[in-house]
């Protein structure tokens, strides 16, 4: 196998800047340097690493050969490359994985933007995220991080956020026409449920459970499509879904509380990290 003199990487930024700005002495500004170390290091990258001309002088004006043409793709890729490298393991030092538990109905709204901002600060760590309802979520003692939905006075570890349980339906259901009521819940260990099915009983309103599905988007699309109305959290409601309420002969629904739950046995610098970042994330 030929063996070929390796390219610094400064010489490839000098010759990318100079075929960006057309010439020595403004390249020579964008990288600070000298113009005649410009010179050199062209010198050097033509007559001593590659044996092939890579400019066309005439005058004060340079303009790219057809091998100059060629290296400069390649010069884009590797200093994007050596770039990433770069960013990526001289990022604050930390590596592991972390273990998150969270019921499926907050993967959507709110996990995308924590684990985005999450990786962007700590590349190297790896996250596995377990979607269960939370009453299931409670009982493994495996998980680093929970984040589970409690009935108000029940809190457990570190509150998130606070919302309203409301009623929702697709723009063309008109829940007035249906009797019983059909509804798309959670399964049968939901409280959220519960406090649904109690609310409608406590107005005799006439209800069933059409729909059961542990997956918030299984419920959406149902509702979605005209066949059910659900009880959610209010951040959860999508905007192709109209709320409801006592003008719709509806109950009221009480707060839920949303907290994350810390593994006292297995805490560690990373899974703080990430906790932090979901703090951070059910604030906004």
């Amino acid at each position: 196998m030929a063996s070929y003199p390796a390219i610094d990487t400064e010489l490839l930024r000098s010759f990318v800047a100079i075929a960006d700005h057309g010439g020595f002495t403004r390249a020579a500004e964008a990288v600070n340097r000298t113009q005649s170390a410009i010179s050199m290091q062209m010198k050097r990258l033509e007559e001593d690493v590659l044996q092939r001309p890579l400019f066309e002088r005439s005058g004060r004006q340079v303009r790219l050969t057809a091998e100059g043409q060629v290296l400069l793709g390649y010069a884009r890729r590797i200093l994007k490359l050596h770039g990433e490298v770069m960013t990526t393991l001289r990022q604050p030092h930390m590596v592991g994985s972390v273990r998150i538990g969270t019921p499926d109905d907050y993967v959507m709204r709110f996990l995308p933007g924590i684990l985005a901002r999450f990786a962007q600060s700590y590349p190297l760590v790896q996250v596995e995220v377990h979607c269960e309802p939370s009453t299931q979520l409670l009982q493994r003692r495996d998980l680093d991080l929970t984040i589970v939905t409690r009935e108000p006075g029940t809190e457990i570890g570190q509150l998130l956020r606070q919302e309203r349980f409301v009623w929702a339906e697709a723009a063309g259901f008109d829940v007035h026409e249906q009797r019983p009521i059909p509804l798309a819940m959670f399964n049968a260990d939901c409280f959220c449920r519960a406090w649904a099915c109690n609310a409608l009983d406590a107005l005799e309103v006439p209800y069933r459970i059409a729909y059961t599905s542990p997956s918030l988007s299984a419920i959406m699309a149902v509702v979605g499509a005209g066949l059910a109305v659900t009880a959610q959290l209010q951040s959860l409601i999508s905007p192709e879904l109209r709320t409801l309420g006592s003008a719709e002969g509806l109950p009221d629904l009480p707060l839920s509380s949303i907290v994350l739950v810390r593994n006292q046995h297995n805490r560690s610098e990373v899974s703080e990290m990430l906790a932090e970042h979901i703090v951070e994330g059910f604030r906004l």
